[in-house]
């Protein structure tokens, strides 16, 4: 899969959020979105994910076959998307049966994140960290090539996130695709990053790449 956003604007509630924005990612790479507060960095994996209509350029999909952008990713966003009321495996059960194209089994990706042991667990009883890592359980029990994470680290102990770093490598040695909005690092070697500046009314937003700047501008 390769995916390539071309001169992206979004404007939301008649102010420009960013404008000009493109980009290409092909199989293992990622992509770790920068900038302050309010940038737009939430709104452009809203963008990506089909949430959010932009208001001019255009994503494009490679060797997908018929399907989708949104059919062929995995988000999680601020809020973790969880039932309170039912347990981590029942949680994972309706992502997995929702989503196709199963992968692990809910309790094989509670053990990859270290949560066996909450199987059974309401998760209105964990903790944020345990629900954050609820949450990201679900990248592993269906198969999709584009991963937009917002702020995955966030509630994360250190052991936690050298656990995710592990999982987005292996994911990109498969060759997947992570695109990342961070204010940290994540441990994504050889990551590029694309930082947004509030752009003034008709300023293309600054953008920058780590280590291979030819096609993120």
């Amino acid at each position: 899969m390769r995916l390539t956003v071309t001169d992206l604007a979004v404007r939301r509630s008649g102010r420009r959020i960013f404008s000009g924005l493109s980009f290409g990612l092909g199989p293992g790479e990622a992509l770790m979105v920068t900038g302050r507060n309010g940038a737009g960095k939430s709104t452009l994996l809203a963008v990506l994910a089909g949430r959010l209509k932009p208001e001019a350029g255009s994503l494009a999909l490679e060797d997908v076959g018929e399907a989708s952008l949104p059919e062929c990713l995995h988000i999680v966003g601020h809020r973790d998307g969880l039932k309170g009321a039912l347990t981590a495996e029942e949680n994972l059960s309706f992502a997995r049966g929702l989503l196709g194209d199963p992968a692990l089994a809910p309790r094989e990706a509670l053990a990859e994140l270290g949560l066996a042991h909450a199987l059974r667990l309401p998760v209105a009883y964990l903790s944020a960290g345990q629900r954050r890592r609820v949450a990201l359980a679900r990248l592993l029990v269906c198969r999709r090539p584009l991963w937009l994470l917002d702020e995955p680290t966030a509630a994360l102990d250190i052991a936690s996130q050298a656990v995710l770093a592990g999982l987005m490598a292996s994911h990109r040695a498969a060759g997947g695709l992570v695109v990342a909005a961070t204010h940290q690092a994540l441990g994504l070697a050889d990551a590029r990053e694309l930082r947004i500046a509030r752009p003034a009314q008709d300023e293309r937003p600054a953008a920058r790449s780590g280590d291979a700047p030819e096609d993120c501008a």
